[in-house]
C-alpha cells in the first residue's frame, strides 16, 4: 500500500472514529486523487451551507445541486454528506436531524411539511445509517430511522394517509391522519420498498426489495411481498421459541 493510501486511511479512520476502516489498495494513485478532489470541492460547499444550518457538530460534504429550504430547522451530525440534487424541506416542528456520518444518495428528497396550514413532525436519522439514491421521505407525520441502517435506492417513507371515509365531499377535504414511521437500529430497506404511515420496523429486521410494509414488524424479520408478510426470522430458533 502506497504512502498516499495509508495517509488518506488514517484520516478517514479518524474522521469517522473508525480504526477498522480501510482503503482498497487496488485504487490507484490516480483513482484517489480524483476523489480526494470531489472531496475537498464538496468540503467547500459545506462550508457555506454549514454557516446557515441550525447547528452542525463538524464536518459538511455538500455536491452540486444541493437545494436546502429553511436551513435553521437542519440539525447536523460529524461528517454528514449530501450528494447531488438532494432537496431537503426542513420546516417542522422537531426539524431534520441527520446524524454522524449519514450520507444522503443522490436526487432524495425530504419533505418535513406538506402543507403551511398544519406543521409537520420532522425527520431525524441516526449515526452511520443511509439513504440511497432516489429515497422520498415524506415527514409531516414524522419519520424517525435509528442507527446502522442500510437503505436502498428508491425507498419510500409515508407518513401521512388521507381520510377517505365520505363519499359525499372530495377526499382532498376530508383531511389527513398521522400517526408517524419508525424504523429501528440496524436494518436493511431494500431497494424500492415503500413504507406507509402507522408503521414500526423492529430492530434487526430486513425489508425485501420492492415491498409494501402495512403494518409492524417484529424485530428480527425478514418481511416480502405486496403488502409485506413474514418470510421468516433472523434469530436462532431456540430464541423464537423461547419469545
Amino acid at each position: 500500500m502506497s504512502a498516499l493510501h495509508e495517509s488518506i486511511e488514517r484520516l478517514i479512520q479518524k474522521l469517522k472514529h473508525d480504526p477498522g476502516y480501510r482503503v482498497d489498495p487496488v485504487l490507484s494513485t490516480g483513482d484517489l486523487i480524483e476523489l480526494l478532489w470531489a472531496r475537498g470541492v464538496a468540503l467547500w460547499r459545506g462550508l457555506w451551507l454549514r454557516c446557515r444550518v441550525g447547528s452542525a457538530d463538524g464536518l459538511l460534504f455538500v455536491a452540486r445541486g444541493v437545494r436546502v429550504r429553511h436551513t435553521g430547522h437542519l440539525h447536523l451530525g460529524r461528517n454528514v454528506t449530501l450528494e447531488e440534487h438532494v432537496q431537503i424541506d426542513a420546516l417542522s416542528r422537531d426539524g431534520v436531524r441527520l446524524g454522524d456520518n449519514v450520507n444522503v444518495g443522490r436526487f432524495t428528497v425530504i419533505e418535513a411539511t406538506g402543507v403551511i396550514t398544519r406543521l409537520g413532525v420532522g425527520f431525524s436519522i441516526g449515526a452511520n445509517s443511509n439513504l440511497g439514491d432516489f429515497c422520498f421521505v415524506g415527514a409531516a407525520g414524522g419519520v424517525r430511522i435509528g442507527e446502522n441502517v442500510l437503505i436502498g435506492q428508491r425507498v419510500s417513507f409515508h407518513s401521512e394517509n388521507h381520510v377517505a371515509t365520505r363519499v359525499d365531499i372530495p377526499m382532498k377535504a376530508q383531511g389527513v391522519t398521522n400517526q408517524g414511521v419508525v424504523v429501528e437500529d440496524d436494518c436493511w430497506l431494500g431497494s424500492g420498498a415503500i413504507l406507509l404511515d402507522g408503521v414500526t420496523v423492529g430492530r434487526g429486521s430486513i425489508v425485501a426489495a420492492g415491498s409494501v410494509v402495512t403494518r409492524d414488524v417484529a424485530p428480527y424479520s425478514v418481511v416480502g411481498g405486496v403488502p409485506a408478510h413474514l418470510l421468516r426470522n433472523r434469530l436462532p430458533q431456540s430464541e423464537v421459541q423461547d419469545a
